[in-house]
């Protein structure tokens, strides 16, 4: 009996350190990002879609806000997901294509524009903001306003 509480203990031990405990972006976390983007694009009187999807690329949360075009929902979650994808700001790929490199013109579902923004919390990709609906410059400007609010939230 000894030795099946023993073998039983050193299971548990081994098994549980083979998991990780990890950080991971909630909706309520998605919705301060989203605020600080919001509050952004307020003070500029632009009106954008405000995407945040998870790790996985999954959308989270969604913001419209009023008298932005519809065509903005699509491009919004395009530009989070190369973020997120990829791990580097959706710019990257536009100064790619800037310089040249149109090859990555026919990488499967990359945006090349700017306005995504990974989420990175100590060195972990938690996800990604998007932003469409003003010019790209001014998108880039409202994520890096949601980003910054990730910061107050470790």
């Amino acid at each position: 009996m000894r030795k099946l509480l023993l073998a039983i203990a050193l299971i548990t031990t081994t098994m549980s350190a083979q998991l990780a405990t990890k950080k991971s972006l909630t909706l309520d976390a998605a919705k301060k990002i989203a605020a600080a983007a919001e509050a952004e694009a307020r003070k500029n009187n632009w009106n954008v879609v405000i995407t945040i999807v998870d790790e996985g690329a999954n959308l989270l949360y969604l913001e419209k806000m009023d008298g932005t075009q519809i065509g903005s929902i699509e491009i919004a979650q395009m530009k989070a997901r190369t973020a997120i994808k990829m791990k580097r700001p959706s710019k990257a790929f536009e100064d790619m294509i800037v310089g040249g490199r149109n090859a990555v013109l026919k990488l499967p579902d990359i945006l090349g524009v700017e306005g995504g923004l990974p989420l990175v919390v100590d060195g972990h990709f938690l996800g990604a903001i998007g932003i469409s609906g003003v010019t790209s410059v001014q998108d880039g400007q409202i994520a890096a306003a949601g980003v910054k609010a990730l910061e107050s939230l470790k």
